[in-house]
């Protein structure tokens, strides 16, 4: 074997990097691709997989001045454009991301970069541009998961749903979708077995929520629904309509003969936005959690009781689309006759305790231990003003006004425009209409507030 030559700089330690990235080892990952910047500084590739071990740990906008940098040293590097979209479009440089991945394709025209093509256009609002790229894409890789799945949920999104169903069903087939429930019975398929189906939830908890509303329209094609449910929806759950029997997941199975996930039963009943079935009924709105968060709720006297959430999942890889941290929402904390009420969940709940916020926005979450107790306290206060997360399908199938700030690319069935969604008639969407700018959204549902607390409270 040769050895290189003298001065030049080791070789890059390219497997060893996506080893740890691979691994989740992310400090790992970022270290070993520093040293190489260190020792080559000017090799493209060295900033190149700075970048990516930057973006994948959290750090886009560093990610995103490496894979420039990859670019002024090698301006024709597909591999430094392709990353360089995907770093823009996690900062909502959405024109930015779109134009460097068709500058990739143009170059290189494989099914993974026309893929990332479709994610920036879909996330972009250039739908049928975004479906024409997975169409291409599957022309190349008839079998592409990624592809199916994306281009199902631009379909849902576009309204098409006897289209987008299936298409979704290929996520079953993504590298990241986790552990799934070891069932030895076969998937169900929608068809009408004299059995039982047992129902797991697969995704989020506003997902479950989302797809409950499914199960009585199902319930005549079984002999009996079990659903299986994470303890924080136990309570909530507990006398669902369409439901004969509630399972905690990880326990003893009860017999069955079919299975299914929770996100497919939406494809088994719609085929067209006319057959959206009403939110859940008989959501469980415990008396007991409603008598002991009333005295908590009282303190806002005649103001209009108004309950916040800046945060879903920080584990969901797009929260930082979706969500915006306290400090925005205590815009609303200055309209005159308004009581917030904080009720939010999780990590991000410490921003209210360390900020002097919390004098005057009252913390309503810390009573709540799962989604029954916040189920009661929603169903006490006059309003609730979120970015997108579990708490707004909560809301909307208890029928609550609900203000919805939705980033520029939010979950697809709040489809493409509108104020308004088929999904939950109380629920109000306030829309980005320029990627990362939230302050105008901001503003319009601060005045929408502030006409609220004059008209009396009527959301």
């Amino acid at each position: 074997m040769m050895s290189a030559p003298a001065g030049d700089p080791p070789p890059l330690p390219a497997a060893e990097i996506l080893a740890a990235i691979e691994a989740r080892r992310y400090p790992e990952a970022v270290a070993l691709a520093e040293d190489a910047v260190r020792v080559g500084p000017a090799r493209a590739e060295a900033w190149n997989a700075l970048g990516v071990a930057l973006r994948v740990s959290g750090d886009a906008r560093a990610a995103l001045t490496c894979h420039r940098r990859a670019l002024e040293l090698s301006p024709e590097s597909v591999v430094a454009l392709v990353n360089l979209g995907n770093a823009a479009i996690e900062l909502d440089r959405v024109d930015e991301a779109v134009t460097a991945l068709r500058r990739a394709v143009a170059k290189r025209p494989t099914a993974k970069h026309l893929m990332d093509l479709g994610h920036v256009l879909h996330d972009a609002g250039l739908f049928q541009d975004a479906l024409a790229a997975f169409d291409a894409a599957l022309r190349l890789e008839p079998d592409a998961a990624r592809a199916h799945c994306e281009r199902g949920q631009v379909l849902l999104r576009l309204g098409r749903h006897a289209e987008g169903w299936p298409e979704f069903e290929w996520r079953w087939r993504l590298p990241d979708m986790g552990p799934l429930p070891s069932y030895r019975t076969p998937a169900w398929n929608g068809a009408p077995v004299s059995g039982a189906v047992i129902v797991w939830p697969e995704q989020g908890f506003g997902d479950a929520i989302l797809s409950a509303r499914f199960l009585p329209g199902l319930r005549e094609r079984v002999g009996r629904f079990v659903l299986g449910v994470k303890p924080e929806l136990s309570r909530l759950f507990s006398e669902l309509a369409g439901v004969d029997t509630l399972v905690a997941m990880g326990a003893r199975q009860p017999a069955h003969v079919a299975h299914a996930s929770m996100m497919s039963l939406p494809g088994f009943a719609m085929r067209d936005p006319r057959d959206l079935p009403p939110p859940p009924a008989r959501l469980h709105v415990p008396a007991e959690a409603r008598a002991r968060l009333a005295p908590v709720i009282a303190q806002a006297g005649r103001r209009l009781k108004v309950g916040i959430v800046w945060s879903g999942s920080v584990t969901f890889k797009a929260n930082a689309q979706r969500a915006t941290g306290l400090d925005p929402f205590l815009t609303f904390a200055d309209v005159p006759g308004v009581q917030l009420f904080s009720l939010q969940k999780g990590p991000r709940a410490a921003e209210l305790a360390a900020s002097g916020a919390r004098n005057f926005v009252i913390d309503l979450a810390s009573h709540c231990a799962d989604f029954a107790d916040t189920a009661a306290a929603v169903d006490l206060l006059d309003l609730v003003i979120m970015t997108d997360s579990s708490v707004a399908h909560l809301a909307g199938s208890l029928g609550k006004p609900i203000w919805n700030l939705l980033c520029f690319a939010p979950y697809w069935l709040y489809g493409v425009a509108g104020s308004e969604t088929p999904w939950y008639p109380s629920m109000r969407l306030f829309r980005q209409t320029t990627a990362g700018a939230w302050d105008p959204v901001f503003a319009a549902a601060r005045t929408a507030l502030a006409e609220t607390a004059r008209a009396g409270g009527h959301a």
